[in-house]
């Protein structure tokens, strides 16, 4: 009792609030790449179960919080012939609960899909089909601009690893899409995560091949884009997530090492190029990756992430014991 004491008082010293798994048991034993939105009704999760990614019989899987603890996981989105990929949550400031997902024999060749909810993720609409062309975000939040527009940040396979961005002004109905932001070539970049700056321009650090982390800014509300560069910080060919604060702090979660998804580790930044690590959420053997990261109104930052590809962890951060600032 002594040791439990001791531990959950060093965890608080650095910002984690609380620990825990979103369940414990599933009827599948694989999951991966968990998301979350916080609803006018709670925080809500999904992710990919099933027997392995890339198995037919892997579907989307979601739960709420009722502010005590997580509901039961249930499948919401399944396909006869194929798996499902990649849900991404998203509640607009406005309107319904978004969840997209891909389905497709693999990600050279998905095509998204998009669900909405009235009540916070208890009943769903029926699966839309995205325009061709168009796959909604591909792992991480979109952002909401100023005038409304969803912003998606997105990115292909089918010819090198190129990034691109999508941009719906009518919740969703409709899209326009910007050409890739890099040639698959010089960087081979993925799944990017979108940040706001305190100009009012929006920068985007991606996953790439190259051993490191890299990024794209915009200047004009994610229509054109800046050449792609790469960071200091490592990438193991790894999904990462990243937000802004409320306080123009933003946070970054990632595996900061070349090689291997451990450990797992919280980083801040100031001005989005120099970054410190302040919270290791995980750093035994085994795999931790692919984070998701957004912060609810309450103040409180929420993550959730693969644990082992067995469970999908969630963990609550304090933000104000998270240094450093300007």
């Amino acid at each position: 009792m002594i040791l439990a004491s001791a531990v959950a008082l060093l965890l608080q010293e650095t910002g984690v609030v609380t620990s825990e798994f979103i369940y414990e048991r599933a009827p599948y034993p694989s999951c991966h790449a968990s998301t979350l939105a916080e609803t006018t009704s709670g925080l809500a999760a999904a992710w990919f179960g099933g027997s392995d990614e890339g198995r037919p019989d892997v579907g989307i899987w979601f739960s709420r919080h009722d502010g005590k603890s997580w509901s039961e996981p249930v499948r919401v989105a399944k396909d006869d012939r194929h798996p499902c990929w990649n849900p991404v949550l998203f509640q607009p400031k406005e309107g319904p609960l978004l969840l997209f997902y891909k389905v497709g024999p693999s990600p050279k060749a998905w095509w998204g899909l998009l669900r909405t909810s009235d009540d916070g993720g208890k009943t769903w609409s029926d699966a839309k089909k995205l325009p061709d062309g168009i796959l909604g975000p591909i792992k991480n939040k979109p952002v909401q601009l100023a005038d409304g527009t969803i912003l998606c940040p997105t990115s292909t396979e089918h010819d090198g690893w190129r990034v691109h961005f999508e941009r719906s002004a009518d919740g969703g109905r409709t899209w326009e899409k910007t050409g890739a932001v890099n040639d698959g070539k010089t960087f081979g970049a993925i799944q990017p995560a979108i940040l706001r700056t305190k100009e009012g321009n929006l920068l985007a650090l991606c996953r790439s091949r190259q051993q490191k982390i890299v990024q794209v800014s915009s200047t004009d509300g994610g229509k054109t884009w800046s050449d792609m560069s790469a960071t200091v910080l490592p990438n193991p060919n790894s999904g990462i997530d990243a937000v802004t604060l409320a306080d123009g702090r933003h946070l970054l979660v990632y595996n900061p090492t070349p090689k291997g998804r451990t450990p797992l580790a919280v980083a801040v930044s100031t001005d989005g190029a120099t970054w410190k690590d302040v919270v290791v959420l995980e750093s035994e053997k085994g795999e931790y990756s692919y984070p998701a990261i957004i912060q609810a109104a309450d103040g409180r930052i929420h993550v959730a992430y693969t644990w082992k590809r067995e469970r999908v962890k969630h963990v609550v951060l304090d933000p104000a014991k998270l240094a450093p600032r300007d």
